[in-house]
């Protein structure tokens, strides 16, 4: 890939979780591009290897290390290897994260016949299994909060660094059917607020991406056809972008750069950078 601009990341360490995917893995050829060495932790193995294999075969550094965001000692093994192969952590992307069909409704709204029942194969609101939602929860925030509390520390003890944060639109205004991942994104939001300022007298910036939307593998079949026309949903959320297109991944390499580049965005510490096409300034009218 071409980045829009260089920044400078020769000899910094880059980790990105969720890497494997397809935002994650554009954003660590974006750091690999500009000289950082990256490492790629996916709980698919298979798919971290495979994005470091194209960032090495286009001149970069990185490797494919296999974690599970949700359990401390899998990350404390997938440090172990990145401090051994790369060195300590300068730069942290926590992009590992995603939704449930159990955290998720049928309908966009809620019918009184639901109140007596729900029909085979649909979910209403009081159908919602609390372990969905926990599930998507946990995976979202929590996802978030242990690998910054494995890689951060090495931050602190060498004198700084920079994490950045996947949020998303749904943290500013939840879409229908998905409470729970709308939920845990505004949590990871706040909490991107507040680590900012914990960690601001430690020499570490920290600010969050929310992308609008982008076609995933997680929402691919939600949005378009097999014949790759768009769904009732993709159109819904099409005429409501102003730009009237999905994101692309190129179209977060910009932001990401600022922000991992003190010398541009040195005094920008907390903040959520939406970039989503205008979705959020368009009042639907």
């Amino acid at each position: 890939m071409s980045v829009p601009f260089k920044v400078d990341l020769n000899g910094k360490v880059a980790v990105v979780t969720g890497g494997g995917g397809i935002l994650c893995s554009s954003m660590a050829e974006t750091l690999a591009e500009c000289g950082a060495k990256v490492a790629i932790l996916d709980l698919r193995l298979e798919n971290a290897e495979k994005a470091a294999e194209r960032i090495n075969a286009a001149g970069g550094t990185a490797i494919g290390v296999s974690a599970n965001v949700l359990e401390k000692e899998s990350l404390l093994a997938a440090k172990e290897v990145v401090n051994s192969k790369l060195g300590p952590c300068d730069i942290l992307i926590n992009g590992a994260g995603g939704n449930h069909p159990k955290g998720t409704t049928s309908r966009e709204y809620l019918d009184k016949s639901d109140a007596e029942g729900s029909a085979e194969g649909k979910v209403s609101f009081f159908d919602l299994d609390p372990t969905g939602i926990s599930f998507v929860f946990n995976l979202n925030f929590i996802g978030t909060l242990l690998p910054t509390q494995v890689f951060a520390k090495d931050m602190v003890l060498h004198g700084g660094g920079i994490i950045i944060n996947i949020s998303s639109m749904n943290a500013f205004r939840p879409l229908t059917k998905i409470p729970a991942y709308s939920g845990a994104k505004a949590a990871v939001s706040n909490f991107t607020q507040w680590l900012a300022t914990h960690l601001s007298r430690v020499g570490i910036r920290v600010n969050a991406i929310a992308p609008g939307f982008f076609l995933t593998d997680q929402n691919r079949t939600l949005l378009t056809n097999p014949d790759g026309s768009l769904t009732a949903r993709g159109n819904t959320i099409i005429a409501h972008t102003p730009m009237g297109r999905f994101g692309e991944p190129k179209d977060l390499s910009g932001t990401l750069l600022w922000l991992v580049d003190n010398g541009a965005s040195g005094f920008v510490n907390g903040t959520v950078i939406p970039v989503d096409g205008g979705f959020a300034a368009f009042s639907g009218v």
